[in-house]
Order: C-alpha cells, then structure tokens, then sequence
C-alpha cells in the first residue's frame, strides 16, 4: 500500500475517515513534514490523552529560546503591538500565565453565564431564518451559520454591528494564508489581514477606554489598567484570541453538522422527531466531524520516549483531534454517525489544560441552531450533491466554502 502524506489526509475533507485510518495503521506516532514543518503526529486516542496531560510538552515556544531572545518580529518590546508570532494568549502560554489570563475571562464562559445568553441565541436564530424564509432557498453558511457565532460573540465584546462581517473577511484570509504552504500571495495575504484586524482590536479597546460599558472587552481593559494581571500585549491578544476562536469554530460545526445530517437522513429524522436528543446530537457531531481536526503545536521541553521511538528536546508534536475520534479502540463503530451514542468522550474541544474555554457556549449555539433549523425548515435539504460541496484551503481545519440549501 502506497504511504499517504499528511497533504493527502487533509485534502480528504468530506470523507477523511479512511485516510485517518491509513494514517493510523502507519504508525500511531510518526515523524512527518507538512507546510515546511518538521512534527511528530500523534493519531490515537490514548496517546493524544497522554500527549495532552504531559508536562514535559509546552505550548509556549519562548520556553525553548535562548534567554534575552525577544520573539517579536523587527525588534523592540513583545509589550508593543506584534503580529500573531508574538501574542500571548491561552493558546500559547503554560502554566502559571495561562491561569491568570483563563481566571480574568471563565467568569463569562460558565456553562450557567452562558445559559443564560439562550434566549438572545435562540432570537438571533429566528430572526437569521427570517430573513431567508421566503426565498426558500440560502448559503447556510453565508446566511446562517457564520453570522449566528459572529453576532453573539461580538455583542459579548461590545463589537459594533456593522464591523461584524469584516471579521468574516479577515479570519477567512488568515486561516487561507495558514493552509497554503507554497502560495506567497496567499501568505502575504494573510499577514496584512492579521495586521489589519489587530489593529482594529487596538482601535476597539482605545474606544473602551474613552468609552467604558458592560462589555467583556471594557472589563477587560479595566484589569490591565490595574498594571499587574494584564499587560497591554495581553489585552490585545485575547480580545483577538475571543473574536475569531469565538465564531471561527462554531461556524464549522454548524455547516459540518447540518451537512451530516442531511447525508444521514436516518439520523435527522430521529432528532426531527426527539428534540430532546439534541446535547447528544451536538456531541456525536461535534466527535465526528471534529471542527478542528489538529491540535496547536507543542514542543518537548526534554527529550520524551513513546512506543520506543525518542521525541527530542525541542521537537515539534501535534494530535490529530479527528483521528483520537474516529479511532476504534475508543469508540463502537467511529465512522458512523449515531446520535444516541452513550460512551462519547471526544476530544473535539481537546484535554487538560487547554481545553476549549468556549465549550459552553459553542454547545448552546449548536443546540439551539441546529434546533431551530429542524424546526422551522421540515424541508431542508441540499441544493447539490454532496460531492458538489465546497470546503476551503484551510490546512487542517474541516471548513466549508457554502452550503447550499433549500427549503
């Protein structure tokens, strides 16, 4: 059997279970290289549990450079503004930053705050379908599951409305720019969008400051005014961190999702007709299409031995989230979809520490979005075949380009 190529698993994107079970029988670790990158790739269930929990693994690549060495691109302080390589947010800081910059935003992401954001989602879901009910047909991403995530997330951050679909834009072109190794245009492309939105997130907290409200970004600006939990580089990235993971994700799971669902007609009627199925529901989708199908990147802070083969000091390692999900020693039949499954312990918002701090929230969306969809759309089904649906260049992310729909 011919070897397949991380390239190759990733441009599976609506079928890739086969390809993640080739992937496996490789090698559950192996060496590989993918965008210019040498890594190892865990693609098990337990050894991504293991990899996950392991101390000796930082998320945080300043850990391994020399002291005095400022990651900050063109010189001068990491306290200024710099581009994504020199942000310091939840997803590239250990223990005990990661922390105190978790404490200052879990407050607002408690599975009982988000709860109480329902009734607000479950408007904006009407008045999305609203908006669309009469054409009888729409771009479910476009018209429905990109704005729903967008919406909540910017008002919990005090975004004004009219600036939301610039975020489509910009996250678009950045996550474009990461899965397309070879295209310089592309690159460059994403490096002026990056540029371009953390500036508006600068241009937002000046605004917060001139002009505080109820917002998560003035309770935030708040804290780093108080010069000892949040330091203005700090402050800059996690307002960026909660915009675009606050929506980016949530849209993939929702047109994964739906389209799922509408392929296996079985299980859409089966919800159709107990909507108390839906938490389950959400958590087989969220298991089998795996919206982000690897991890960040973490490196061994010294050198780590599994299945007799030596992850060097500095070594670059990344799971495959899809893969620990689709993997039979975990779960009975992982390529099928079945929303009654009663032992499902995915890893799509990842283990340990870093686990997703918008689980809630990206839960409640999906239920109350796919919800209202069953609900108000009996006919919903697709306006092209399956194998018509387009995902875009997004490396490792399973994201689609449309979703057409009709009604």
């Amino acid at each position: 059997m011919t070897e397949i190529t991380l390239q190759d698993v990733f441009a599976q994107k609506h079928n890739p279970y086969p390809a993640y079970a080739r992937l496996r029988e490789q090698g559950p670790l192996a060496r590989w290289n993918w965008m210019g990158q040498d890594m190892w790739l865990a693609t098990t269930y337990e050894d991504i549990i293991t990899l996950l929990k392991d101390p000796r693994l930082t998320i945080d690549m300043q850990k391994l450079l020399p002291p005095g060495y400022e990651q900050s691109p063109g010189g001068g302080s990491a306290e200024r503004y710099v581009p994504l390589a020199g942000m310091r947010h939840l997803l590239n800081t250990d223990l005990p930053d990661h922390s105190r910059l978790r404490t200052l935003v879990s407050k607002a992401f408690t599975p009982r705050m988000i709860e109480q954001l329902r009734p607000r989602i479950q408007q904006i879901a009407d008045d999305l379908l609203d908006a669309v009910q009469e054409q009888g047909e729409m771009d479910l991403v476009a018209n429905f599951a990109f704005p729903l995530p967008i919406i909540v997330i910017s008002e919990m951050l005090g975004v004004p409305s009219e600036d939301r679909q610039q975020f489509r834009t910009w996250t678009q072109t950045i996550v474009q720019s990461q899965g397309a190794a070879l295209s310089s245009e592309k690159q460059a492309a994403g490096r002026a969008a990056e540029a371009e939105f953390i500036n508006y997130v600068k241009a937002l907290i000046a605004t917060k400051r001139k002009h505080p409200d109820n917002s998560l970004t003035s309770d935030l600006v708040r804290v780093e005014e108080q010069g000892d939990k949040l330091s203005e580089n700090e402050l800059i990235s996690m307002i960026f961190l909660l915009l675009t993971a606050g929506h980016e994700t949530t849209v993939n799971l929702l047109g994964n999702g739906t389209l799922a669902l509408l392929e296996h007609t079985d299980q859409l009627e089966l919800l159709r007709s107990d909507p108390g199925l839906l938490p389950s529901a959400i958590e087989e989708l969220l298991r089998y299409t795996t919206p982000v199908s690897l991890t960040a990147p973490r490196w061994a802070l010294e050198d780590i031995v599994l299945h007799d083969q030596v992850i060097r000091r500095g070594e670059m390692v990344r799971c495959a989230l899809l893969g620990a999900n689709i993997d039979p020693q975990e779960f009975a039949d992982p390529e099928v979809l079945n929303i009654l499954r009663q032992e499902n312990q995915h890893l799509a918002f990842g283990k340990g520490l870093h686990f997703c701090l918008g689980a809630p929230l990206a839960r409640l969306e999906g239920q109350v979005a796919l919800g209202t969809l069953l609900r108000r759309l009996p006919n919903l089904r697709l306006a092209v075949s399956p194998e018509q649906v387009a995902y875009k260049d997004a490396g490792s992310l399973r994201a689609l380009a449309a979703l057409p729909v009709t009604f």
